[in-house]
């Protein structure tokens, strides 16, 4: 208790030094505490823009599926399935979807498309076309008759609303595909490959069009935790045992995952680059306390005071002041995180357009993940300790009379 009486006193004896100490570790901690919520705001954006309105953030297919996505490993569907998805706690939402490809057909060209069939009601809650329509109307119910389709495809086809969409492929097992439906309404995505090539049909047209009856290509499913991926796949594999396949947005998407992977590293690297900066910063402060307290060193060993219980007091001395910086630079860092998770970096111009021909909205938003703080918090905390064990070296090697002469 004495120890620490006396090393709070000392680092308050000279308050100006402390206080530049403390600022460069509070800098270090906001600096990287900031780049880093930055980085974690864009990878949330890109799963939300790619997983949260598409692919969903896990799917229960038919076990052969994901290898060969055919109509004829299409999955049937029971209430009993259902109602094991629906009462899990973790789940959101269950999407139905029917993916599969058909030649489209205008009056003039013809083009390959993916055509999907959609739960009306919810699919507003993952694609949301209903958003997305430019002109027309969205499906009134599931047994709507009429096709929804992309901006980019109707202006290669040159069809509009009202006129109509030939659709040609193949169904389940088989069986021959082919029908003319009004096209209600024109659809606008982000994406655009998406823009070039999708078309919507409501649920019951789609199966008739497929002939899959109660079958569906994949159950798309959203949690209220996105974090909760991994866990919910492993309860689900055991709950609903190998006649499903239950796959993550990870397995499903493995080019998100790599592009996200390929950025974090650049960023790495960058934080790697900020940390030698904030460290060399961080011992500069270090390097000129310890010379401004050479001759206090050099007295208290000339008047026999241990070099342990020095080095103890120096120890104490760089804990309080590293643990208060630490403290404080992450307490810095939250307004900063909240203010541009509230008010996100927007872009404008040519920088926009580009973001949003990938389908993303023109902005970062900052993450406000508490783990982001405590993260970069501990990093700076161990960074300064280890800077902090100079001022022991210096003393080990310090000579009393040579300190007290300078």
């Amino acid at each position: 208790m004495l120890y620490l009486k006396l090393a709070w006193r000392n680092i308050w004896r000279n308050k100006r030094r402390t206080l530049i100490t403390m600022a460069s570790v509070v800098m270090a901690v906001l600096l990287s505490s900031v780049m880093s919520s930055m980085q974690q705001g864009q990878y949330d954006q890109m799963i939300e823009n790619t997983v949260g309105s598409f692919t969903g953030h896990l799917q229960v297919q038919h076990p052969d599926y994901f290898e060969e996505s055919t109509l004829d490993n299409s999955l049937q569907v029971n209430q009993e399935l259902l109602n094991t998805l629906n009462d899990h706690p973790k789940i959101k939402s269950v999407i139905p979807r029917i993916d599969s490809y058909a030649l489209s057909a205008g009056d003039e060209r013809s083009k390959a498309a993916m055509v999907i069939g959609v739960d009306v009601d919810s699919e507003k809650q993952l694609s949301e076309p209903d958003q997305k329509i430019v002109e027309g109307e969205y499906f009134g119910s599931n047994a709507a008759n009429g096709a929804l389709i992309a901006q980019g495809l109707g202006e290669f086809l040159n069809v509009g609303v009202g006129d109509t969409l030939v659709l040609l492929g193949q169904g389940f097992r088989g069986m021959s595909a082919a029908a003319a439906y009004p096209v209600m309404g024109i659809m606008k995505f982000g994406l655009p490959d998406m823009n070039k090539n999708m078309v919507y049909l409501p649920m019951e047209l789609s199966r008739d069009f497929y002939a899959v009856d109660d079958r569906v290509t994949s159950l798309v499913i959203l949690l209220h935790d996105p974090e909760e991926v991994e866990t919910v796949v492993r309860e689900l594999k055991a709950e609903l045992g190998e006649e499903y396949a239950v796959l993550g947005w990870q397995t499903l998407v493995p080019e998100l995952v790599q592009a996200i992977e390929a950025d974090r590293g650049s960023g790495l690297i960058l934080l790697l680059i900020l940390y030698m900066i904030v460290g060399f910063g961080i011992f500069g402060t270090i390097l000129m306390m310890t010379a401004e307290r050479k001759f206090e060193l050099g007295v208290m060993i000339a008047i026999g005071t241990a070099r342990m219980r020095m080095a103890i007091m120096l120890i104490l001395e760089m804990i309080f002041i590293t643990f208060m910086g630490t403290a404080l630079g992450m307490l810095f860092s939250l307004p900063v995180m909240y203010y541009f998770n509230f008010n996100p970096l927007r872009f404008s111009g040519e920088a926009a357009m580009a973001i949003e021909e990938y389908g993303m909205e023109p902005y970062v938003q900052f993450s406000t993940d508490p783990a982001i703080l405590i993260q970069q918090g501990t990093i700076i905390l161990i960074i300064t300790l280890i800077i902090g064990l100079y001022p022991l070296l210096h003393m080990r090697k310090l000579k009393p009379v040579e300190a007290m002469r300078h």
